[in-house]
């Protein structure tokens, strides 16, 4: 059985027995996966041809912005030729500060696809809390929305700036929308381990400094099957 249908075999077992939770319990086994990249493997997999609605992103003002699952695809793909062309490479650390726009899910998917790590930071961070992050995160590029730019000032000057938004081209940013520009094919240069760090996240910190907790290529998409049960998606 392939790893594919390892991860595909948990997940349908789940979706059968969404209304028997005894029944989930008793037979449902984690997959034991050697090899996985759920954008690669899965998504893209999933995503061919495929034109119903795949992010739809409503604004506070009303306004829309959707894209099918097959555009989300693409566009991640030119997004991972556009990163791996500004050498962005497998096991860099990528701190994305993004907030719910469709440049996040593209930036995910594409850093999933070229085997790089994320670390999500939330836009209210100021430049001090970045700075700590930058560091102990041991951060090589920024993704960030053009109007946080200037809280990264004092990033090593070796730290690859990828601006999104208006004023994306700021001093020593590029911007993300040049990925648009960028081959729609995208091909992997290896296999990626499911044991691979896929993302890094900062906890709260709420009484001491923020921990760094790392999550596999296998520990979180394979783990939230977990979640699809219990809010019983679909």
């Amino acid at each position: 059985m392939s790893e594919l249908a390892k991860f595909l075999a948990a997940r349908d077992f789940l979706l059968a027995q969404r209304t028997d939770y005894a029944a989930a319990v008793r037979g449902f086994r984690w997959p034991e996966l050697t090899h996985f990249n759920w954008a690669l493997d899965y998504f893209d997999a999933m995503a061919k041809g495929d034109a119903r609605i795949g992010l739809h992103v409503v604004e506070e003002t009303g306004a829309e912005e959707k894209l099918s699952f097959a555009e989300l695809a693409q566009r991640s793909n030119q997004a991972a030729n556009f990163l791996r062309g500004l050498g962005v490479a497998r096991g860099d650390r990528v701190l994305l500060m993004l907030g719910n726009e469709i440049a996040l899910w593209e930036a995910m998917l594409a850093c999933m696809k070229l085997g790089a790590v994320m670390i999500p930071a939330t836009t209210l961070l100021a430049a001090d809390d970045l700075r700590d992050r930058l560091a102990r995160g041991q951060v090589k590029h920024v993704i960030a929305g053009a109007a946080h730019a200037a809280k990264f000032a004092d990033a090593p000057e070796a730290t690859t700036r990828i601006a999104v938004g208006a004023g994306a081209s700021a001093a020593g940013w590029r911007d993300f929308a040049d990925a648009k520009e960028s081959p729609t094919t995208f091909v992997p240069d290896g296999p990626t381990r499911a044991s691979d760090p896929l993302l890094l996240y900062f906890t709260s910190g709420t009484t001491s400094q923020p921990k760094l907790v790392l999550h596999t290529h296998a520990s979180y998409p394979v783990g939230h099957l977990s979640t699809m049960y219990w809010l019983g998606l679909q």
